[in-house]
């Protein structure tokens, strides 16, 4: 998608702190983070939102999960815990239209979210 953030992002048109990448995903600081660590992680494929997923995504989406519980070790959050999670929709919190994982850890994490 030509004007989509992550995408661009993606094609290094756009700079953006990686902190991890390979043939299916980049990780990257959140440029607002609501936690010590904010990582953010999105396939190289561009998919729109949750709802756009198929079956043939199923393996892409449990390799994101993969690289998140990898990125918490790698950067010592793992033992004390955190926080994964996706947004879908606007009323879901998604603000850019390019499915992407939310790592969150450093501070105790709350329920409800918000």
């Amino acid at each position: 998608m030509p004007d989509c953030i992550f995408c661009k992002i993606i094609n290094k048109e756009i700079p953006a702190k990686i902190i991890y990448e390979d043939d299916r995903v980049v990780a990257f600081d959140d440029i607002e983070p609501q936690a010590p660590v904010h990582v953010l992680i999105i396939p190289k494929e561009h998919v729109a939102t949750l709802n756009d997923l198929t079956e043939e995504h199923t393996e892409l989406v449990g390799y994101m999960t993969q690289v998140a519980k990898k990125l918490a070790k790698e950067l010592g959050i793992d033992e004390k815990g955190y926080r994964v999670l996706m947004n879908c929709n606007r009323q879901g919190g998604q603000a850019v239209y390019h499915i992407h994982l939310h790592l969150l850890g450093g501070r105790q994490m709350h329920w409800p979210p918000g």
